[in-house]
């Protein structure tokens, strides 16, 4: 009877073991590191860090010129401001939003705007009629929606060149850059002109950039940051103005003229011309 006893307890205790170890156990690693979608957890890019600016004296800068460009992101370089996973506009709107850095209403950066500001910019807000099935009363909805990145076609950047005597080299550093909305006429759907929604101030985002990966059709082991492709100038643009006299744009010059775009692009390839006679001139072979 003892023996019957003994073997009963041994059977008891084995299944109780074997449902254990059915049981899920809960495993030590973090779930997002358990999953990679990699090979490899990747953190070389989101451990960057930013080279402060060069010390410079007002002595040793005897030219400099600033100048405003458009970035076209339909062009097929500039695809990866439109990358549909992470566009550019999104991550300043991100950041923005959480406060990490300011937004501003000129490129000048002297007026910050308000939280309140941003948000009616950022997000539209429409009236849409419906009707009450059950009463066939007429209801007037407002609806708020977030500006959809894919309306920023362009995107407008200051910039400075500059001659550092001291390292005897013409240098350019970009001071802020603007995302443009289109506005067009309610009635024939036509383009009325470009909106800057903000300015940021390229110094105080250039840290965050950093770690913000370009979605490129390249290397995926090792990406290229958003700091880099503006610090390389990895971009297509135009010049569409520079510091004058009367504060005129290039576009202003051929107002009436029959072949304005063109004439802006050729006026702004000759100025980038100028820019590197200019820089050529000051060597002697």
């Amino acid at each position: 009877m003892q023996r019957l006893l003994l073997y009963i307890f041994i059977g008891l205790f084995s299944i109780s073991l074997n449902a254990q170890d059915d049981e899920p156990r809960e495993s030590s690693e973090p779930f997002e590191d358990k999953y990679l979608d990699d090979i490899v957890k990747r953190t070389l890019t989101f451990e960057s860090q930013v080279l402060p600016y060069e010390a410079l004296r007002e002595a040793d800068i005897p030219w400099s010129k600033k100048m405003w460009r458009i970035i076209e992101t339909r062009e097929k370089v500039n695809i990866p401001f439109r990358a549909p996973e992470r566009p550019f506009f999104t991550i300043l709107q991100e950041l923005i939003s959480d406060g990490k850095i300011n937004a501003f209403d000129d490129d000048e950066f002297k007026e910050v705007l308000t939280q309140e500001v941003i948000d009616k910019r950022l997000f539209r807000v429409d009236s849409i009629r419906t009707y009450d099935p059950d009463t066939y009363e007429e209801i007037v909805q407002v609806v708020s929606s977030e500006i959809n990145p894919d309306d920023i076609n362009r995107y407008r950047v200051k910039e400075i060149w500059y001659f550092d005597k001291e390292a005897s080299l013409l240098k350019v550093r970009i001071l802020g850059i603007s995302p443009l909305q289109e506005v067009f006429d309610d009635l024939t759907g036509e383009l009325k002109y470009e909106l800057p929604l903000f300015w940021v101030y390229y110094p105080e985002l250039r840290n965050f950039l950093s770690t913000e990966p370009v979605i490129s059709d390249y290397n995926d082991s090792y990406p290229m940051t958003w700091y880099d492709l503006f610090e390389l100038r990895y971009f297509s643009s135009y010049i569409i103005k520079t510091t004058n006299t009367l504060d005129l744009k290039i576009a202003d010059k051929f107002e009436n003229s029959p072949t304005e775009d063109m004439d802006v692009l050729l006026e702004s390839e000759k100025i980038k011309e100028e820019l590197f006679n200019f820089e050529q001139d000051l060597w002697s072979y």
